[in-house]
């Protein structure tokens, strides 16, 4: 992927090709850009009580020059449960963030995915 190769760091270079894997083989989905540097993984088309709609990915990451940001569903209620064992991580509102694949049980992000995803059909059925 393109994006990947501009990736200073080759560390958090080879960390993103990890996660094109994990991602795409858990979720059945190929890695698709969102914008100019968010890799997503599936789509939602989502509708605010404001009116404001859109589509976002189920689920993606970006790997930022200081951390490695993981998009999951926002709300979704399982995600506090089992961050308890995810590992090494800090969180923004709807992000999740990390600084390498080391420092985290795959196991538990393989978890996180699946949940967002489910999480996300269930909130915004296709029409």
């Amino acid at each position: 992927m393109e994006f990947i190769e501009q990736v200073d760091n080759p560390k958090k270079r080879e960390d993103a090709y990890k996660l094109i894997d994990i991602f795409t083989e858990t979720t059945g989905y190929e890695a698709k850009m969102w914008g100019p540097s968010i890799i997503g993984f599936g789509s939602y088309h989502y509708k605010y009580e404001s009116g404001h709609e859109g589509d976002a990915p189920l689920v993606g990451f970006s790997p930022r020059k200081a951390k490695i940001s993981l998009y999951f569903a926002p709300g979704e209620t399982k995600r506090e449960e089992l961050l308890k064992n995810f590992g090494k991580y800090t969180t923004g509102k709807a992000c999740v963030y990390i600084n390498k694949v080391a420092d985290i049980d795959v196991s538990v992000l393989k978890e996180l995915i699946t949940e967002s995803i489910r999480f996300l059909q269930k909130a915004y059925p296709q029409q």
